[in-house]
């Protein structure tokens, strides 16, 4: 027999050693762990939170995890606590602000001074429980003016945080030394998403994966990373802001912004097949508002029954209307659609209502496995 072959005879037959041995092992575990995340990646539903700022897709993450029963630890809470504090702050002197911007008097003079005082103060990193409830009486003072009162009234004008008048009614609770925020308060409490926020939430068997990108316009360019294995995207607009302007360019029609927005996603190929769910949120600031401001002052279309009855039947045009206004709604979102086969499927939704997103989850949830079924099931 020849040497060269003897010698790879020996090479076969020769034992393993047990790094060797422990090197396969390894492998084959990094194998089976990599079939594993892709059979659970081809399993797992991928909702992307879209739409405007401010449009309630934090809050709507935040009650993911309310409903779900994922709770926040300690860390978190004081977290939220300091956010808390820095949202009165910030909005109390928006409306000190907004009020003098105004021209609105004051009729308590002490107010005059009081506002002076808290607009100087720019120490918002060093608020917590000890020197937030120093702010008490001043905050408190501003507050209970009419002058301040008839500033918040025409918020329309200006840009201030829809969660300001929760916290300034919470006052005296919140600013006890030992205070802890509810879950109603952590639902309320305002932060910019910046980036991308991801959460998975496993719902039986099945890991929902929800991405929420910030809205405002400078954080647009990051949704194109998010795109990847979409299920279904989850598009979120703020019914009642149709009144007033988005922060970036202090003139564009909210509203009108926020449609400008849907069309791009609904009408884009990339999506085709995939659901999209429009959440028309905020319904309980809608209820408030229908009363006193004159939706077709701001949305022309409004005036356009016969155009409006084609999606909505029954709409009659009357801007003081919750229902007319709902109906109004319905068609501006829909109409924009030019993918005929694409279904959309819409909900009125209050964020910050636990029981309403709960029982309008469930709804989405049915949608979206029985769409999945053999995706998500048959894996």
């Amino acid at each position: 027999m020849p040497d060269s072959l003897m010698a790879c005879m020996n090479c076969v037959m020769k034992p393993e050693s047990h790094e060797e041995i422990e090197l396969r092992r390894q492998s084959r575990r990094i194998d089976r762990d990599i079939k594993k995340e892709k059979r659970m990646k081809r399993k797992q539903v991928k909702l992307l939170l879209l739409g405007a700022g401010e449009s309630g897709k934090s809050t709507f993450l935040k009650q993911m995890r309310i409903i779900h029963n994922i709770n926040y630890d300690v860390t978190a809470q004081l977290e939220f606590r300091k956010i808390i504090y820095q949202n009165i702050i910030k909005g109390t002197k928006v409306l000190v602000d907004a009020q003098r911007k105004l021209r609105i008097p004051l009729t308590n003079q002490e107010n005059h001074r009081l506002g002076d005082q808290l607009m100087l103060f720019d120490g918002f990193s060093e608020l917590n429980n000890k020197i937030f409830p120093e702010f008490r009486t001043m905050i408190s003072s501003l507050w209970a003016d009419p002058g301040i009162k008839t500033a918040f009234k025409r918020r329309n004008e200006y840009q201030i945080s829809d969660s300001v008048e929760y916290f300034l009614e919470n006052l005296d609770r919140i600013s006890t030394t030992d205070y802890v925020p509810s879950l109603q308060d952590i639902l309320y409490c305002r932060k910019t998403t910046k980036g991308v926020v991801e959460f998975t939430i496993n719902i039986g068997e099945i890991p929902f994966l929800f991405v929420d990108v910030g809205g405002q316009r400078t954080q647009r360019q990051k949704w194109f990373q998010c795109f990847d294995s979409v299920t279904s995207i989850l598009f979120l607009a703020s019914s009642s802001e149709y009144d007033q302007v988005i922060l970036e360019d202090r003139k564009t029609n909210r509203l009108m912004e926020s449609r400008m927005i849907f069309d791009t996603i609904v009408n884009n190929r990339i999506f085709q097949n995939i659901s999209v769910i429009l959440f028309l949120n905020k319904m309980d600031l809608l209820k408030e508002k229908v009363m006193n401001s004159d939706i077709s002052r701001y949305i022309a279309e409004y005036k356009d029954i016969d155009e409006v009855n084609k999606f909505a039947p029954d709409f009659k045009g009357k801007s003081n209307d919750l229902e007319d206004v709902k109906k109004f709604l319905i068609y501006f979102f829909l109409s924009v659609k030019r993918l005929e086969a694409k279904p959309i499927y819409h909900h009125f939704t209050v964020a910050v209502d636990t029981n309403n997103i709960r029982l309008v989850f469930k709804d989405v949830k049915d949608i979206i496995l029985k769409k999945n079924l053999d995706a998500l099931l048959l894996q």
